[in-house]
């Protein structure tokens, strides 16, 4: 059973739509489940019989063409829900980037508990529709943009999205994952990356204090950069 009172997540995950007993009926399904680095949650194209939502950590969403290659379409962080409800099949592989924690639920339970909430169906839609936007960010950040203009994106994006990253004027995050899987997840080298963020130092846009922290000097140059 999960304790959803003490959930760092409650006011920002699909679930904040509930109400106090309604949040802890569907408590009562779910469970709290710790997931080591590069363990992989679901499968792509296999059954999916759990749905959750992310608590902490990093986890990535992968497809893989015919030949084995292998590409990153998305990244989900704390309050992302992951899973297909209502769905059978996995259409990626969810593997964690980092330790990650999440709250898992029986697909089915979950869905039957959809089923008599609208409002949290109502949440759901929202949040699919705001995932589809993000995806659709995605294909032009890896089909259509340069190397510069790929690092430049990705570092506003994450000071968005990791909680609590942005620290006032100052822009100060910590990221949490190495310049290799920023490669990964960018389609670069590890070469090209580096030498992106080496760039983007010399020229006073950013501060790189250690090997994941980042702190933004002048936002409005490097979201012109990110075109």
């Amino acid at each position: 059973m999960s304790d959803c009172a003490s959930c760092a997540v409650r006011c920002r995950a699909i679930c904040a739509s509930l109400a106090v007993d309604e949040a802890a009926e569907l408590g009562r399904i779910g469970r709290r489940q710790r997931v080591r680095a590069g363990h992989t949650l679901l499968w792509e194209g296999d059954e999916a019989p759990t749905v959750a939502n992310v608590l902490s950590g990093v986890l990535k969403l992968v497809v893989a063409t015919a030949d084995g290659r292998e590409q990153i379409v998305g990244l989900v962080f704390p309050s992302d829900f992951i899973g297909r409800p209502f769905g059978k099949q996995s259409p990626y592989r969810v593997t964690a980037m980092t330790d990650a924690e999440v709250c898992i639920f029986n697909r089915q339970q979950f869905d039957d508990f959809a089923g008599r909430h609208p409002h949290l169906q109502q949440k759901l839609l929202h949040r699919t529709l705001d995932e589809l936007d993000r995806a659709r960010h995605w294909m032009m950040l890896l089909g259509r943009k340069s190397a510069s203009e790929k690092v430049a994106s990705f570092l506003l994006d994450m000071e968005e999205r990791l909680p609590g990253a942005a620290d006032g004027a100052s822009g100060g995050f910590e990221l949490p994952f190495g310049r290799q899987q920023i490669a990964d997840i960018l389609g670069l080298t590890i070469e090209t990356t580096c030498r992106q963020l080496t760039r983007m130092r010399s020229d006073g846009l950013v501060d790189l204090p250690s090997r994941r922290a980042v702190r933004i000097n002048d936002r409005a140059r490097v979201a012109a950069m990110a075109g």
